[in-house]
């Protein structure tokens, strides 16, 4: 497991050269908000929302710098970077989380097929199940202020399209190369390969990879629409973030400023999840226009009895993981 200590130790810690912002404010402190996202993707509205959401509770007292596309190292670099301190605040892919800091909970957004809708998310992300998870993080050096989901997942095939589940047997599909992943993609019988995100673009044109699950944010962010003409919905488990600020930064701030940046934090959510399910349904119709073919998966009931078992499998692993389990059957 990774902290803050054991970064610094070794020299892992992020050395970040500061680029121009895209959003400053002229006084107050400065917060440096950095995510790997590009600008019409949901996470960069996790963002500004959030600095929105503090310039409404405290005007002035902070002066944010927004840094998106990775202009100060992707999700791993920045994530160690606010374990560390050398980072402010991150916005960054939560199935990272895990590998980084070793705290399992952030693991339990992404079983298969048990966040159904962006309502049901924003629903367990504020309950307390989704307050524990990030709560937890604390541990590790990180301070959650807000988990949202960017994105439902879907299933994008350059060669074929995948209309049944037997489709998907024995294609090379990208993955973030972490356990919940691979084990998920095996069942479906796929052959996972682990990629970099800023590497799928050419894997998917030089035909590397096969497929990738991906979201139309993405889809649209990344231009993958050009290289790949096969989209099948699924909506198998939603792509989460999580705005974090490291610990060092935490304690800096007095007991008002707390409280600012906690309820920015909770804002936050419900209106990043508003844009991400506008984009996906609007984004959809996009793709269309840019020649994509979207079809539904024809037997969707059967990929989801294969990956059933992993629900309880996983929620063995970490109370946490237990909890939303439990929290997502029982919510509205």
């Amino acid at each position: 497991m990774i902290t803050r200590r054991t970064l610094l130790q070794s020299g892992v810690a992020l050395s970040a050269t500061l680029a121009m912002p895209h959003v400053a404010r002229a006084a107050g402190k400065t917060l440096r908000i950095a995510h790997a996202a590009n600008e019409v993707h949901p996470g960069h509205i996790l963002a500004t929302s959030f600095a929105e959401g503090l310039e409404e509770l405290m005007p002035g007292a902070f002066r944010t710098q927004i840094f998106p596309n990775r202009q100060l190292g992707g999700d791993k670099q920045l994530l160690e970077g606010a374990v560390a301190g050398t980072m402010d605040v991150v916005s960054v892919s939560g199935v990272l989380i895990p590998l980084v800091t070793g705290r399992q909970g952030m693991n339990a957004w992404q079983l298969p097929f048990l966040v159904r809708d962006y309502d049901h998310f924003g629903e367990l992300a504020l309950g307390e199940a989704g307050q524990k998870i990030q709560a937890d993080l604390a541990e590790a050096g990180l301070i959650g202020l807000a988990t949202a989901d960017t994105g439902q997942r879907h299933f994008l095939s350059v060669k074929k399209p995948v209309s049944s589940l037997p489709d998907f047997a024995g294609l090379k599909t990208r993955i973030v190369p972490v356990p919940l992943h691979k084990e998920i993609w095996e069942t479906v019988g796929t052959e996972p390969v682990g990629l970099p995100y800023g590497e799928v673009y050419g894997a998917l044109e030089t035909g590397v990879i096969d497929a990738v699950e991906i979201n139309v944010s993405s889809m649209l962010g990344e231009n993958l629409w050009e290289v790949g003409k096969h989209f099948t919905l699924t909506g198998h488990y939603p792509w989460h973030m999580a705005t974090l600020m490291s610990q060092y930064y935490w304690d800096g701030l007095n007991d008002e400023e707390k409280a600012a940046v906690t309820e920015a934090g909770r804002r936050s959510i419900s209106k990043t999840l508003t844009y991400a399910k506008e984009q996906d349904l609007a984004g959809r119709d996009e793709l269309k226009a840019k020649g994509v073919e979207i079809r539904e998966l024809t037997d969707l009931p059967e990929m989801r009895a294969r990956v059933a078992g992993m629900t309880q499998e996983w929620a063995a692993k970490d109370p946490l993981i237990a909890g939303l389990v439990a929290a997502a059957s029982q919510a509205s």
